[in-house]
């Protein structure tokens, strides 16, 4: 007896396709190249704008920290913490810069606040008012340049220097009586990391 072999299944006739007409090749091409530039092309693109975004950010925050002067308005109160600047209220004509590098950060503030803040911004500092020396310029000429501040004009003028000791920051404050109701205020807070 002879064994019969077992009958493969034949693949159903299928009608022999024509040939892909030329614009439906060229449709199909265009769309692969579409999704090609979806998929890669977009990516890159977004990678090559958003570092350049981040470059110029950079350069303008480069360039914010590199100026020199002040910016009107207050320091934020992470910054007063940190330098241990108190500020009283009500204060006004406020401006503020910070500098920071390896080897010493300062904070420089301005404010013009009524007299009977006196006390209470020295009490707050640590200091009294008999620390303040008429006609003594604690300021470094480096730290007027940086910021613009002038003390030859009329006074009279006090400053006194509030030495702490690391990591505690070390104040140089210089304080105008040119308007004895409201005097003038310039600090510069120094910390060493």
């Amino acid at each position: 007896m002879t064994a019969s072999l077992p009958r493969q299944a034949l693949p159903p006739d299928e009608p022999p396709r024509p040939a892909e007409d030329r614009r439906h090749k060229i449709r199909r091409r265009a769309l692969t190249l579409l999704i090609i530039v979806l998929l890669i092309g977009v990516p890159a693109g977004y990678l090559v704008i958003s570092a350049n975004q981040s470059r110029d950010s950079g350069k303008d925050k480069e360039a914010k920290y590199a100026a020199t002067g002040l910016t009107k308005g207050w320091p934020s109160q992470v910054q007063r913490r940190l330098y241990q600047v108190p500020m009283p209220h009500p204060s006004g004509k406020v401006a503020s810069y910070e500098t920071n590098n390896w080897k010493t950060s300062r904070l420089y503030v301005q404010f013009q606040t009524p007299l009977r803040n006196l006390d209470v911004f020295l009490h707050d500092m640590g200091v009294t008012r008999a620390d303040l020396k008429r006609g003594d310029i604690t300021i470094s000429a480096r730290d007027q340049k940086i910021t613009g501040w002038d003390f030859t004009s009329p006074g009279p003028w006090y400053g006194l220097v509030h030495e702490q000791k690391a990591p505690k920051p070390t104040q140089y404050v210089m304080m105008s009586l040119g308007n004895r109701k409201n005097p003038f205020f310039y600090v510069v807070s120094r910390t060493v990391p």
